[in-house]
């Protein structure tokens, strides 16, 4: 795969497939390369080797190859690589991979086989394609926003950028829906991927609901429009979540708590608890203070009701369900460092225990894959290098 992702959707999605085996090749502009070198490679809390948090992550296991596409020479070499390729990943505004001569069109020419794929803020069709976008323009105007927080208070953003990661995972299942079209077809296709279109996407069967009724919800903070009781309640000791979903659940956590109030007969069944949800919260909220999260969460699990603490940073990355699972990676730097760092979440049976490689330095890989890859000799690198093609 050919990565010239910057920021955060593209490269995350390409740090996706970098995961789960693709050999990666970034390939940075000269001097400065991708933008996220810069971001937080100052910071002494968050950057290592003059590398910050957003590319020590997004770039782990990944090429740096240094080549100029805006000059005929460097664009040359581009083209040599996309004749071994078999990815071609941007994230690029509207236009810029026609401008640049290495949009599918151009690319599908010197490689049929080739499979690219463009996230942006609004795709590559409609009456506004070359609107720009980030994650927070694209969470408000995808809806979601609207519905998260509470409704006395201003909407809120989802706390993780879901815009820009959205837009990485889709472009993630385009490429490969592509790859295994391609085993058949034998010709590559392009992967046009809306950060606009993710969001409208993850309304998912609220949207149906709208589309059916006409009705617009409304923010309900961490409760639920239809299950009851389904909140994030404070006890001693922080806040759990206690998720009722069903009759079932609803009767085995009543009479775990022992309150009288929810013995209302009525309350057995969904619609009546839904009526009374402001009622049956705040017996709920009582009860569960009158404890710590621990004891809850301990009682709440022998009963099997589903729950769960809400975990800072600290406690989530410190889980034993998520350290048994490799979520939480030593990735190594080149001086003998490592970095620790969320890992893949998509496992595979069997012995998957790859080594990962440290994310790169600006152009560490360009001779070598001129020179092995692409069987260029001295003499041609020795020209681009001089012609400021490469670096």
């Amino acid at each position: 795969m050919l990565d010239l992702t910057h920021m955060l959707s593209g490269p995350y999605g390409a740090m996706i497939l970098t995961d789960l085996g693709a050999r990666t090749i970034k390939v940075e502009p000269l001097q400065h390369g991708e933008g996220t070198r810069a971001l937080l490679s100052g910071s002494a809390e968050f950057s290592r080797q003059g590398m910050g948090a957003y590319f020590l992550t997004l770039n782990r296991g990944k090429e740096s190859v240094c080549i100029d596409l805006k000059s005929e020479a460097g664009l040359e070499v581009f083209y040599d690589l996309v004749r071994q390729a078999d990815v071609v990943f941007d994230n690029f505004g509207y236009g810029v991979t026609r401008r640049l001569k290495i949009n599918h069109d151009t690319l599908a020419k010197i490689n049929p086989r080739i499979v690219t794929c463009s996230v942006s803020g609004f795709g590559e069709t409609g009456p506004e394609p070359n609107r720009p976008a980030f994650d927070q323009v694209v969470q408000g105007m995808g809806g979601g926003m609207s519905i998260t927080g509470f409704a006395d208070r201003d909407p809120v953003r989802s706390g993780i950028p879901m815009g820009d990661l959205g837009g990485g995972v889709f472009g993630v299942i385009g490429v490969l829906a592509a790859l295994t079209e391609r085993g058949t077809t034998g010709v590559g296709r392009h992967v046009d991927v809306s950060m606009l279109d993710v969001q409208i996407s993850l309304l998912n069967y609220m949207a149906t609901m709208h589309l059916m009724s006409g009705e617009v919800p409304g923010r309900v903070g961490n409760s639920h429009f239809v299950h009851v009781p389904y909140n994030a309640y404070r006890t001693q000791t922080g806040h759990i979540i206690v998720a009722c979903i069903g009759d079932a659940f609803f009767i085995k956590f009543r009479d775990m708590l022992g309150r009288a109030e929810l013995n209302d007969p009525a309350y057995v069944n969904q619609p009546a608890r839904l009526v009374d949800r402001e009622r049956i919260d705040a017996i709920v909220q009582e009860e569960l203070l009158k404890g710590t999260a621990q004891d809850w969460l301990a009682r709440l699990r022998e009963a099997r009701i589903p729950c769960g603490p809400v975990n800072d940073f600290a406690q989530a990355l410190t889980d034993p369900q998520v350290l048994a699972r490799d979520m939480v990676i030593e990735v190594p730097l080149h001086n003998g460092e490592t970095v620790r760092m969320p890992g893949n979440p998509v496992k595979f049976s069997g012995d998957t225990s790859g080594e990962v490689t440290p994310p790169p330095l600006l152009g560490e890989h360009t001779e070598a894959v001129l020179r092995q890859t692409l069987g260029y000799d001295d003499e041609r690198i020795a020209s681009l290098r001089s012609a400021r093609s490469i670096q």
